[in-house]
């Protein structure tokens, strides 16, 4: 089930949610490190973190589900933000290059059915970048963030449904090891610095970058029984009885 967009943006303007923005920021940044004269799509609520591609990709949109709501993005400019429905985009067949999932993948009831959607709008070569809850970490256990709503996630889960949806993971990161408490802001950059190094498993969420597979074998299926036709004597009118 989706959060309202209004307890979005209400978390995202509060400390935790500034440090939030920051930390993971930094996640998403190093992975899309370069998207210059690329088309990013970014999908849930993405927005916090789609003002670093603005000046540097040829376009830079957001999508909000429907169940959601939407704001206004950017707030001093033509806004680059609407509504739909996250399994029916509004865009052509292979059209962007890049798209961040925030706040969508854990809330949406079609997860599935919302990354084929995506796999149709990315273009050949183009790459998906997801952040998830981690099902081993307290975020996901507190519902005083975002990401303590929804379906939080393991990493062999994430792995299936990607592939399900012809995704091949290709990187994963880790982010958010403070609480999510205002105790831990100032020492919030030292616990990234330290779970990050020692790889701890209770990070806030997972960041997994996927490319989009563009062929996958079948199985052929043989039937178990063939089917052979069977036929009756039927009577012809006129006809001539044999012999």
């Amino acid at each position: 089930m989706f959060l309202d967009v209004v307890d979005l943006r209400n978390f995202y303007a509060q400390p935790v949610g500034i440090m939030t923005r920051r930390l993971l920021g930094r996640a998403i940044r190093a992975r899309f490190d370069n998207v210059t004269g690329m088309r990013v799509l970014g999908l849930g609520y993405p927005t916090p973190y789609l003002g670093v591609f603005r000046e540097e990709a040829e376009r830079c949109l957001a999508v909000m589900p429907a169940a959601q709501g939407v704001v206004r993005w950017p707030s001093a400019a033509p806004t680059l933000a609407t509504l739909a429905d996250e399994t029916l985009l509004p865009f052509p067949t292979s059209s962007m290059d890049r798209v961040v999932i925030v706040h969508a993948l854990e809330m949406t009831p079609n997860a599935a059915e919302m990354l084929r959607e995506v796999w149709r709008v990315l273009a050949p070569g183009g790459r998906l970048l997801a952040v998830v809850p981690n099902r081993r970490g307290v975020w996901a256990r507190l519902d005083t963030t975002p990401f303590g709503n929804g379906r939080p996630f393991s990493r062999g889960q994430v792995v299936s449904l990607l592939r399900e949806a012809l995704f091949t993971p290709v990187g994963w990161d880790e982010a958010l090891y403070a609480p999510p408490s205002r105790w831990f802001l100032n020492t919030a950059v030292a616990w990234e610095r330290i779970g990050a190094r020692l790889s701890l498993p209770f990070s806030g969420v997972l960041v997994v970058e996927a490319t989009k597979q563009l062929y996958r074998p079948v199985a052929i299926r043989r039937p178990s029984r063939i089917a052979e036709p069977a036929l009756e004597p039927v009577l012809v009118p006129g006809g001539v009885p044999a012999g």
